[in-house]
């Protein structure tokens, strides 16, 4: 059954702890998962959340800390000492563990390292450290199941049995020869199935994916994603076996990049969330907002240009909002299916001559019929000389912000920015002004004739 939290719950839950009564606030939380738990401890004032978390089993507490947004966890384990922190790290994944310690200071992390009973934790947690968290190296895990490519299977069976002790959830047997190096990879049920007396070099599959410490998550996460992979073995560059990535990491990592991408289209600039502070958000919308503003009044001075049109036709006037709305919706579209196309990897081969061409065919299939169906319009309840004036400009409209929604992210992406951002206020601000600025340039071309 799906947990509710209420008000009334957190009231009952401050009661107890106001009260110390310590028996009765498990029972609350004892049927609870630990993520809902998290949630909470979210809701718990500062003092009542770190009470009832004392309370908790390490397991269930480690678990808790393992899944709490970075920036929340450091301030929570601000009244933790040493000690207590080393008793959590003790029932951490490596890669969690790395993560945790990285946001304490380096004398605490030194510290809960040495205090650690667990020395192979240690070691884990010693060689993960120098890796940056957004290469592989820095999101994988030292805990795995390898077997050596001359055992039997009767003999892996049983270094499965010790080496499974400490590892959570078990995909497969990587094979490993006398010098780590990683051959390939054995299925939990080929290894079932085969004669105890069965030589791993003879059954384990050679065909296997995998990566290398140094390359980026993103390039991690495609892979996984394409082949539907649950764990992916990290090797250095001599192809030493030395961890692994999971999926649930690599789920982390999508979300966190769906997170960025949708604050770029929004016109959103670095990480923010809705508790952070005013003057936070003020600084990451502010950017964007002052470029549309730049953009309008641009769009403005286009339009003071052309006054002596619209002094003598005002019905001209009418039709600048559809031309400004119609070429940032048309640049967003084809814009987001450019992005969407360079995150997934897919379309990569269609060259640019190809796919300018498909853009330009769609463009102009959706410019005649928009321009059509807008004209029609113009005859029906304006001036009849304007018709081909607003069917032209939207068609012209239509093609040109396709181009520019194209354009715009193949360029960013080639030079390392987020194409994501091209989605956002940037295209809809520029093909405003390109569709005002097309409007009143066919507009005084034909009015003229």
């Amino acid at each position: 059954m799906t947990f509710e939290l209420t008000k009334e719950f957190i009231e009952a839950l401050e009661t107890h702890i106001a009260e110390q009564n310590n028996q009765q606030l498990l029972a609350e939380v004892e049927e609870l998962y630990p993520a809902d738990i998290s949630s909470i401890l979210y809701e718990l004032k500062t003092e009542s959340a770190h009470y009832l978390f004392s309370l908790l089993d390490t397991e269930i507490g480690a678990e808790i800390l393992a899944n709490i947004a970075p920036t929340e966890r450091k301030e929570f384990l601000t009244n933790f000492n040493s000690q207590e922190i080393a008793r959590y790290i003790e029932v951490f994944d490596s890669d969690d563990a790395v993560d945790l310690l990285k946001e304490q200071p380096i004398q605490i992390r030194e510290e809960v390292i040495g205090l650690l009973k667990d020395r192979e934790q240690a070691r884990f947690i010693i060689d993960l450290l120098p890796y940056d968290e957004d290469v592989a190296g820095g999101l994988m895990q030292k805990e795995l199941v390898k077997a050596n490519v001359n055992w039997t299977v009767n003999e892996c069976i049983e270094e499965i049995r010790k080496q499974a002790e400490d590892v959570e959830k078990v995909y497969a047997v990587y094979v490993i020869d006398d010098d780590q190096t990683l051959l390939g990879l054995i299925s939990l049920k080929n290894l079932v199935l085969a004669r105890k007396n069965t030589k791993i070099g003879n059954i384990y599959d050679e065909d296997i994916h995998y990566i290398e410490t140094f390359r980026p998550v993103e390039e991690v996460a495609e892979i996984m994603q394409r082949y539907d992979l649950e764990a992916i073995p990290v090797v250095n560059i001599q192809k030493r076996l030395l961890g692994r990535i999971t999926i649930d990491d690599i789920l982390d990592v999508i979300t966190e990049k769906a997170e960025e991408d949708i604050q770029a289209i929004s016109g959103i600039t670095g990480e923010v969330e809705e508790d952070d502070s005013l003057w936070d958000q003020v600084k990451a919308r502010l950017p964007w907002l002052i470029v549309g503003v730049i953009g309008s009044l641009m769009a403005a001075t286009v339009i003071r240009l052309f006054e002596g049109e619209l002094s003598r036709i005002a019905a001209l006037a009418m039709f600048i909002p559809i031309m400004g709305s119609t070429g940032g919706n048309v640049g967003i579209q084809t814009a987001s299916l450019i992005v969407q196309a360079l995150a997934d990897k897919t379309g990569l081969e269609i060259s640019w001559k190809d796919r300018l061409l498909k853009i330009i065919v769609i463009a102009a299939l959706n410019g005649l019929i928009i321009g059509l169906l807008a004209g029609i319009y113009v005859l029906i309840f304006s001036q009849t000389q304007l018709f081909w004036v607003v069917s032209l400009s939207l068609l012209m409209v239509v093609l040109l912000a396709s181009f520019m929604g194209t354009v715009t992210p193949l360029v960013l992406n080639r030079f390392g920015i987020n194409p994501a951002v091209a989605s956002g206020p940037f295209i809809t601000t520029a093909n405003d002004l390109i569709g005002i600025g097309t409007y009143f340039l066919i507009a005084h071309f034909l009015l003229k004739l």
